[in-house]
């Protein structure tokens, strides 16, 4: 399977970027101890653990990047109004990958 194919796009959010940012906090006693970089992933919904693992890592040999975790997310439809019309919004799937200490991908990539 392509690895474009599984992995959809970057989720870049306020709750995905204190994720990433936990390998840099200094504050707390508890979150120093997160010495591995997590990044938030929109997946396709068929893909396993495995397959995004591997397509991660295919995606980005350039910069050698070694997967360590994976774990996901099913986020269900929302019923939403639009100018008084009932929709919904798509469900997706979301992938929250544990690098490997001192591995890191930019925010633009």
């Amino acid at each position: 399977m392509n690895p474009f194919s599984i992995i959809k796009r970057r989720r870049v959010t306020e709750k995905s970027r204190v994720l990433e940012n936990l390998v840099n906090a200094k504050s707390n006693l508890s979150l120093s101890r997160c010495q591995s970089p997590k990044i938030v992933f929109e997946v396709d919904g068929k893909a396993n653990k495995t397959q995004i693992a591997r397509a991660i890592e295919e995606i980005y040999k350039d910069k050698k990047i070694q997967v360590v975790k994976v774990n996901t997310i099913h986020v269900p439809s929302k019923a939403r109004r639009v100018r008084g019309h009932l929709g919904k919004t798509s469900r997706i799937k979301k992938a929250v990958v544990t690098l490997r200490p001192g591995d890191m991908i930019e925010a633009g990539v």
